[in-house]
């Protein structure tokens, strides 16, 4: 069968690279035509030589069309991956350094708080316009499947303002789901879930095996457990006082809630310096830096290196590929996606995007329903769906007013900072931002009149955190070329175990 898959933002080494094999290691797909689009031509290049080197290595005929026209790519396109990071790197240092001059402690700043809220008004402005594009140019039935965070904030824009049936994909229920049987010390295939809730807030709600119930019995294998123990402390609390486990990691769920990383003193005390991941300061920021230098300068040796094999066996859980497949072959496949909600969860709101279990095969993408979320459960997801809420009208309308009304509300920025301080904080983020933010065109500029007019409420501009860590340059790397290609292949998401099914 032949159909045409673009990716945006293909020049996302790690997700790219992956999700292509993970395509291509289905038998009926070997004719695809392949779109790549990224407005970095150099990444471009380089990320389209090694993939199509890994085609060829895999002898087959398709040749990847790499472009910086995303309305090529999109042409008669009837699966698009969205994996963009509007703004870069740049963009994302403003998302941690500036609010870390008012207190706020973030590690990732990618999903809540005031670098993911932030994030999503670049990034809902550009979808938009990369909608538009879509439904211009793509196939009628044209499926967007985003990768790109704040995840549930651009899949409720495209859903509601952008026209185009859009499904949000994450790993964070798998990794989670494999903790959980590593926790108990039980093979992953026997160990059934239900998890629901919203992305990065979703809550294992069953943990059966064989027909036992095992939820109940989680919270002491966790504090039992030799390494979650030490690297899962803010997860094992919240499951200590809320009855279930989170999917995300340590650092991203210490900073969508009000209680982890509010008081620096006390950050140490729930996070742990030996992965990014389980809450360092900025731990994102620096690895995806260190990947890209890494990947630009060594990327001659990666061509060196063995090209990715196309086999079931090397296939990774990313649902991307398996949506596809179930979609086209009719073979049915299980897993949590990120949909409107319309009555899933009965105890979340119905516009709202919620991740849960749901079934793919030839007649679409299906989602029973789960009914209520525990009572605790449900309230947290509440607060940062109202968030959520206030962070995409803003962008989708540029009202700097309900930005800040949405930076108010969100639990670590109301936790540190009293209402003066985030308003101040907002400006110097649109400013910082201008470029990013086409719809924020007058509210940059008062903004820009009160920073140089008024009197300032007092910051910290040298305050690096509770656990910041120093940038590694590409010597230090080169020191470990394994774990700094690892770095550079994975720093588009943060994985928790490695990809491959088992």
């Amino acid at each position: 069968m032949s159909f045409k898959v673009a990716f945006i933002g293909a020049g996302s080494i790690g997700f790219t690279r992956g999700l292509l094999r993970d395509l291509l290691s289905v038998p009926e797909f070997h004719d695809i035509e392949v779109a790549f689009m990224d407005i970095n031509e150099r990444n471009l290049e380089m990320v389209t030589q090694l993939c199509q080197r890994d085609i060829d290595e895999n002898g087959l005929k398709i040749k990847i069309k790499p472009t910086t026209d995303r309305r090529e790519a999109f042409k008669d396109a009837k699966y698009i991956f969205s994996v963009v990071r509007i703004g870069g790197l740049e963009a994302f240092q403003t998302d941690i350094d500036i609010p870390l001059k008012y207190g706020i402690d973030q590690c990732v700043g990618d999903t809540l708080c005031a670098g993911g809220i932030m994030y999503g008004q670049r990034g809902i402005a550009e979808m938009l316009a990369i909608c538009k594009d879509i439904r211009e140019t793509a196939a009628p039935d044209c499926l967007l499947l985003n990768y790109a965070n704040p995840m549930a904030m651009m899949t409720w824009a495209c859903n509601q303002y952008g026209g185009v049936r859009t499904i949000g994909l994450c790993h964070g229920v798998q990794g989670g789901h494999w903790q959980i049987a590593e926790a108990f010390g039980l093979p992953k295939k026997e160990v059934d879930i239900i998890c629901a809730g919203i992305n990065h807030q979703t809550w294992y709600i069953s943990i059966k095996h064989k027909g036992e119930d095992l939820t109940g019995k989680l919270l002491e294998a966790f504090e039992q457990h030799p390494e979650f123990s030490k690297t899962e402390k803010v997860r094992i609390d919240m499951l200590r006082r809320f009855g279930y486990y989170s999917t995300e990691s340590n650092g991203h769920l210490s900073e969508y809630v009000p209680w982890y990383r509010k008081r620096p003193d006390e950050i140490q005390d729930w996070i742990d310096l030996g992965s990014w991941i389980n809450g360092e300061t900025g731990g994102y920021l620096r690895v995806c830096t260190e990947g890209r230098n890494w990947f630009e300068t060594d990327f001659p040796n990666w061509l060196k290196e063995k090209p990715f094999e196309y086999t079931k066996e090397n296939r990774s859980e990313e649902h991307g590929s398996y949506i596809i497949e179930g979609l086209e072959t009719g073979r049915v496949y299980r897993g949590h996606f990120n949909v409107v909600n319309h009555g899933v969860i009965a105890n979340l709101p119905d516009d709202a995007i919620i991740e849960a279990p749901g079934y793919v095969d030839r007649n679409g993408i299906n989602m029973p329903q789960v009914g209520d979320l525990p009572l605790g459960c449900a309230a947290v997801c509440n607060v940062s769906i109202s968030v959520q809420r206030l962070a995409v009208e803003a962008a989708v309308h540029g009202d700097d007013f309900l930005l800040r009304q949405a930076m108010m509300m969100d639990p670590l920025t109301g936790a540190v900072c009293n209402p003066k301080e985030i308003w101040q904080m907002v400006d110097e983020l649109l400013v910082a931002q201008e470029k990013w933010l086409p719809q924020y065109q007058d509210a940059i500029a008062e903004a820009k009149k009160r920073l140089a007019t008024e009197e300032l409420l007092p910051t910290n501009p040298d305050y690096q955190g509770a656990a910041r860590l120093k940038v590694k340059s590409v010597e230090e790397m080169a020191q470990d070329r394994e774990t700094a290609n690892k770095n550079a292949g994975e720093a588009d998401k943060a994985k928790e175990r490695p990809a491959a099914t088992k």
